[in-house]
């Protein structure tokens, strides 16, 4: 599955974000049958999608994908959803430039500056990206070097490690917004006369809890630190001490609960070993970024830049007092 809460979201954003604005005269994709024949991977004109006015080719996709980096392009087409919906947002684009070129748009000379510097941001990105390549090899090369900059710089602040306390626990919900806030308490109080009678907790939360998931989980939570759950809860449960307690019922933002305390984990310093790829992961990111910096350092500071201020100062905007608001 991918993951852009993580991963390059506001390049992945703008890849994804014609979708929501097909048009209806330009028909959707659809993921192909299960047993459609493969895909030719080498030829470049063969033919994706096509309407009455345009083509969608794998030259086309093999282009566009260019704009992320090598080592995700595979991650981001192993969704078939994601991948489906890129392809629709290409055909989007094609077809509205389509439409564009009839108008005439394509003959306006300031489109023709924005296409020519849109060149120019696409040859800087390929002139770039084998020096950054290259500087990763360099980290790679010297493997030994940087594990040991990363074992000390584990050991010069553990804290930044630290995993905070946390607990393990089930629940059963009572919605106060499909019921009454009363109506939610008396049948929690039941619930909980019938959990301390001895009834089984997941039998029982799969029965008559209100949070979906419990059909599936019996209502386990399963680990959690504090900040993660409504504030109510976390210091119901994070007061609780002896597994198999039942709180009395919680009132949260999302109705009742009842609590059943599964355990608890102190705060620890994660271990080296846990972290080692993640601090090697920002130190090779930092060299790269270096290398980079460097050369575009290097055109910004050259001594024969000349700047016309005047021009660049004639383009600052001076707005009436109060023109954005108070």
């Amino acid at each position: 599955m991918f993951r852009t809460a993580t991963l390059f979201p506001a390049l992945l954003a703008s890849l994804i974000a014609w979708s929501a604005l097909a048009p209806a005269q330009v028909p959707a994709l659809s993921p192909a049958p299960a047993n459609a024949p493969p895909a030719n991977a080498h030829a470049p004109d063969e033919v994706l999608a096509e309407n009455a006015q345009m083509r969608l080719t794998r030259a086309d996709y093999d282009a566009d994908i260019q704009r992320l980096p090598a080592e995700m392009r595979d991650e981001f087409a192993s969704d078939p959803k994601r991948l489906t919906a890129y392809l629709n947002n290409l055909l989007v684009v094609k077809a509205l430039a389509a439409d564009a070129r009839r108008a005439g748009l394509e003959s306006d000379p300031l489109l023709r500056w924005r296409i020519a510097l849109e060149v120019d941001r696409a040859l800087a990105d390929l002139h770039l990206r084998p020096l950054g390549q290259a500087a990763g090899k360099e980290v790679d090369a010297k493997s030994s070097e940087y594990r040991a900059k990363a074992k000390e710089i584990y050991l010069v602040d553990r804290n930044k490690y630290r995993v905070p306390e946390q607990i393990s626990a089930s629940q059963i919900l009572f919605d106060t917004k499909q019921r009454k806030p009363e109506e939610a308490l008396a049948l929690a109080n039941e619930t909980r006369r019938k959990l301390l009678a001895g009834a089984d907790f997941a039998a029982t939360a799969k029965e008559v809890s209100d949070d979906p998931s419990a059909k599936a989980n019996g209502g386990a939570i399963g680990w959690f630190a504090r900040e993660r759950m409504d504030p109510a809860f976390s210091k119901a449960a994070f007061e609780m001490k002896n597994v198999g307690d039942i709180s009395e019922p919680v009132l949260s933002r999302f109705g009742y609960h009842l609590i059943r305390f599964e355990g608890r984990r102190a705060t620890e310093v994660r271990p080296f070993e846990d972290v080692e790829p993640r601090i090697m992961a920002e130190l090779r990111k930092q060299y790269i970024d270096a290398q980079r910096d460097a050369r575009t350092d290097a055109i910004r500071n050259d001594p024969s830049l000349k700047v016309n201020q005047a021009a660049v100062d004639a383009l600052v905007f001076h707005p009436e007092p109060g023109a954005f608001g108070p």
